[in-house]
């Protein structure tokens, strides 16, 4: 523990005041205020293209965000979306389908999936947060995550086609 005496703690009590006034200092007490989802709604409205580029883009950022590949879910979804000419921006935002929150689930269930389809099974540990982690279990338990985890995303980076276009397509017609 740091003791401070009472002259070195009014000094810095009075250093940290000096810092509240400094305009140079950037103050984080409006943090939630910007990443507020109204102000994300508004940007994701403002991706550009039609509705079929920005939702390919969506749908391909999504179905990836879904495979084991973590460290290089954005890289992978934007070459993709520039191979399939969907919105690289949108696919961007797609992948943060995955998040922190979700990883553990899709990679127990793209752990369980590819293990039913390529019938061996192997220990699964919810701690392996990234591709390189799981390359250190062996090939066979990578591959059947990474063929589990291409098999999960189908259905959700459809939907999110559908789902995008739709709501493309409404704010388009709002515009005019």
């Amino acid at each position: 523990m740091i003791l401070l005496d009472k002259n070195e703690f009014l000094n810095h009590e009075k250093e940290m005041k000096n810092t509240e006034l400094d305009p140079r200092v950037k103050k984080s007490e409006n943090f939630l205020k910007k990443f507020n989802i109204r102000e994300f709604t508004e940007r994701v409205k403002q991706l550009h293209g039609d509705p079929h580029y920005v939702a390919m883009g969506m749908a391909i950022g999504v179905f990836i965000g879904i495979t084991p590949t973590m460290p290089f879910h954005t890289v992978i979804a934007v070459a993709l979306a520039f191979i399939f000419r969907g919105s690289k921006a949108a696919a961007a935002l797609g992948v943060w389908f995955c998040n922190p929150l979700t990883a553990p689930l899709f990679y127990w269930g793209s752990y369980k999936t590819g293990m039913f389809i390529l019938g061996h099974p192997a220990p699964f540990h919810v701690k392996f947060e990234s591709i390189l982690e799981l390359l250190k279990l062996g090939t066979d338990v990578t591959i059947a995550m990474v063929a589990g985890g291409v098999i999960l995303g189908i259905l959700p980076g459809i939907a999110a086609y559908f789902v995008t276009r739709k709501i493309f397509i409404a704010i388009r017609a709002r515009k005019t």
